[in-house]
């Protein structure tokens, strides 16, 4: 199959598509015409956003979604397939950020990080690299954090599993040469991030924090725009976007 060019319509698979950074992701990307397969746990919220998609003559179609069930990603990946017939971009969004001191011993917490944030990205990657393969092109856009450049008080295992996001895919860049691997690095980004888990007082700070500096999800959906939309011989390997006052 020949490369997509910026011009072609493309077949993009979204995780975490219910809200934040992915629904304003696959808004978009639809409204730019691109054909969307939206993946979450929450199936009502991604049925309304295919109804609002569809009245403002989008592409998009959903699926349920657990990142940290191989076979619930496998099934996602499969209903595009099917859908489309190919895979042209898988954007590997879900993600939860529980904050709590380490002192705290949230085990629960730390596993659910890792299941979501790095064995969910994993999954996606092992889902659709033997089509993208196949195909002799293809893109995987991971979404880290700027936490995956930097450390803080209360975020040490948020921090470890945006590093791991990092690591691995410019372990993926290296090994292919037909892929194109993207990692989008968001600062403060208003999303549902903050509101589950994590010890209370952690919590309520970054909210406060996030009140006051948080760029809208739309800002990220534009770089992740523009990374896919990049003829196939240009890989934009990272694009790091926080708000301007952010430190």
């Amino acid at each position: 199959m020949p490369a997509s060019t910026p011009a072609e319509k493309k077949v993009v698979l979204i995780t975490g598509a219910s809200s934040g950074i992915g629904e304003a992701t696959a808004r978009h990307l639809a409204a730019a015409g691109h054909q969307i397969m939206a993946g979450a746990r929450r199936t009502d919220r991604l049925a309304e956003l295919a109804q609002q998609v569809s009245a403002t003559d989008g592409e998009l179609d959903h699926h349920t979604l657990d990142v940290t069930r191989r076979d619930s990603v496998t099934s996602f990946v499969d209903a595009a397939l099917n859908r489309y017939g190919r895979i042209d971009a898988l954007v590997n969004n879900a993600g939860v950020m529980p904050l709590a001191p380490m002192a705290d011993c949230r085990v629960d917490e730390w596993d659910q990080m890792l299941d979501v944030n790095v064995r969910g990205t994993l999954y996606g990657i092992a889902a659709v690299l033997p089509t993208m393969r196949e195909q002799g092109n293809g893109h995987i856009i991971n979404i880290a954090s700027v936490a995956g450049h930097r450390v803080d008080p209360t975020a040490a295992v948020y921090c470890a599993t945006k590093y791991a996001v990092r690591a691995l895919s410019e372990g993926l860049r290296q090994e292919n040469r037909d892929i194109r691997v993207t990692i989008i690095s968001p600062g403060f980004t208003e999303s549902e991030l903050l509101d589950r888990g994590g010890a209370a007082e952690a919590q309520t700070a970054a909210r406060a924090a996030a009140r006051q500096l948080a760029i809208p999800a739309s800002a990220v959906a534009q770089a992740i725009s523009y990374a896919l939309d990049q003829p196939a011989t240009v890989d934009v390997n990272e694009i790091v976007i926080r708000p301007t006052a952010q430190g």
